[in-house]
């Protein structure tokens, strides 16, 4: 019964870290879009340097996991929670890491104007960061029926992804003196689309953790 309590005990802080970690992602990513919209340089430097704070969890999570196998040797049902866990928080080590690189992308954009306001961009990264909302609530609830229906609003984002590239590729032809600043911007789209992906694959790891079952739901 001891060793069971000091068991939950750990799952219950892996558990807590982990939700830590995907609050950090979170703050990250709105950061770094209302970084954009303002050119805010010193935000976006900000983000950058705080992405460590993220890494830091991400390690944190990686040795609990690697010292709740070797000393406790869970049964499948926990084994399954410690190991959707960890790719869980792999996907969010992911999602901060992509809430740097739209930071770097404001810092390539540099002084404005910007070639036109900001206003779709931020709409699919509210769409992005809903999914990270309901897949989080997911987790915590062990729900997999909310998991799937999170995964199947990444057609939505892709459907907004495709659209902002294709009208950027437009203003690139129209306006050749600004292609450094559209190309940014695509990227910006870009690394919000991967941001619905990597919420999409967490979908699957709590399917697996509930289910015992590998589903693809990226396709």
């Amino acid at each position: 019964m001891a060793i069971r309590s000091s068991f939950d005990k750990d799952l219950t802080k892996l558990k807590d870290s982990l939700l830590e970690m995907a609050s950090l992602a979170r703050t990250s990513v709105e950061d770094s879009i209302k970084a954009l919209a303002e050119l805010d340089f010193e935000k976006a430097k900000q983000i950058i340097e705080d992405d460590a704070k993220i890494n830091q969890l991400d390690e944190k999570i990686n040795n609990l996991v690697v010292q709740l196998i070797a000393q406790q040797q869970p049964v499948a049902t926990d084994l399954r929670k410690i190991i959707a866990a960890l790719k869980f928080s792999n996907d969010v080590e992911r999602i901060g890491d992509l809430a740097v690189n739209i930071s770097k992308s404001i810092l390539h954009i540099g002084n404005g104007p910007l070639i036109k306001p900001i206003v779709e961009i931020p709409k699919m990264a509210d769409m992005a960061l809903d999914m990270l909302s309901k897949v989080v609530e997911a987790y915590i609830n062990e729900d997999p029926v909310l998991a799937r229906e999170t995964a199947a609003s990444d057609d939505a984002v892709d459907a907004l992804y495709g659209k902002l590239t294709q009208e950027l590729l437009e203003l690139m032809t129209k306006n050749p003196q600004s292609i450094n600043q559209i190309t940014q911007l695509a990227f910006v789209c870009r690394y919000i689309e991967r941001i619905a992906d990597h919420t999409t694959n967490m979908s699957e790891h709590i399917i697996f953790m509930v289910r015992a079952k590998q589903y693809d739901l990226n396709t």
